[in-house]
């Protein structure tokens, strides 16, 4: 009974292994879009930066062509103002260049508060020119490692589930019923439970101290009284104790 017990364990942290590795295959392509999403996540940041500096970059240019525009307005508005024939074009004139002053003062403001900002921004570009460099060579080096993973998990789940095969044929046909039946009932798939700290580990109830130590002594299948899986205790436990 003791040989069947312990293929009994060994056939369960199998059916454990291979429950994990189908979950992790399963929710590979989710995982993989949430790699993806991160760095998307830090290239729209920064493609977000990019877009003010050029939007800063172009409203400079729009500053300083209408600057030009105005002196050279101002430049015409003081030549009539200096060939003014008469008090009524002296006025206009004076007028003309006394909007144009202002109108040129505002933008030479606008021009020095656009420079400023485009310091910062350029600022804050020379600081992540390093992540903006690498964005693109670290996302492929993660999703290379991610595929590899994947592969592997792929691979080793393969391999356990034939292994699984050879245990689960030399346990004796009214075993490996049980066995099916335990774990096809329960939503995690255990079958067979570690005591650990006198509970069982499926159920965390506690077990009666006779019922452990049957356990203990490992010549007869003892099932939890609560949740009615195979019991056992790993042999360091009892090595311990």
């Amino acid at each position: 009974m003791k040989a069947e017990l312990e293929k009994l364990i060994e056939l369960q942290l199998t059916d454990s292994k291979i429950r994990s590795l189908r979950k992790a295959i399963e929710t590979a392509d989710e995982r993989r879009a949430a790699i993806e999403q991160e760095f998307e996540q830090h290239a729209s940041s920064i493609r977000e930066i990019q877009f003010r500096h050029d939007q800063t970059r172009a409203e400079r240019a729009d500053i300083e062509r209408h600057i030009a525009e105005n002196k050279s307005y101002l430049e015409r508005s003081e030549r009539n103002l200096k060939h003014a024939q008469n008090q009524r074009e002296y006025e206009t004139a004076m007028r003309e260049t006394d909007a144009m002053t202002k109108q040129i003062a505002t933008l030479e403001t606008q021009l020095v508060e656009n420079m400023t900002a485009l310091e910062e921004i350029e600022k804050i570009l020379e600081e992540r020119a390093e992540e903006i460099g690498g964005l693109e060579s670290k996302r492929a080096e993660a999703l290379a490692v991610f595929d590899a993973e994947v592969a592997r998990d792929r691979q080793e789940l393969e391999t356990t589930e034939a292994g699984r095969s050879s245990v689960f044929n030399t346990l004796p046909k009214n075993l490996a019923a049980v066995y099916d039946r335990l774990a096809q009932r329960s939503r995690d798939g255990i079958a067979v439970a570690e005591v650990v700290n006198g509970s069982c580990s499926a159920c965390f109830m506690s077990l009666r101290p006779q019922v452990q130590m049957e356990v203990r002594r490992g010549d007869q299948i003892i099932t939890c009284e609560s949740c009615t899986r195979i019991l056992y205790i790993a042999q360091d436990s009892q090595a311990t104790a």
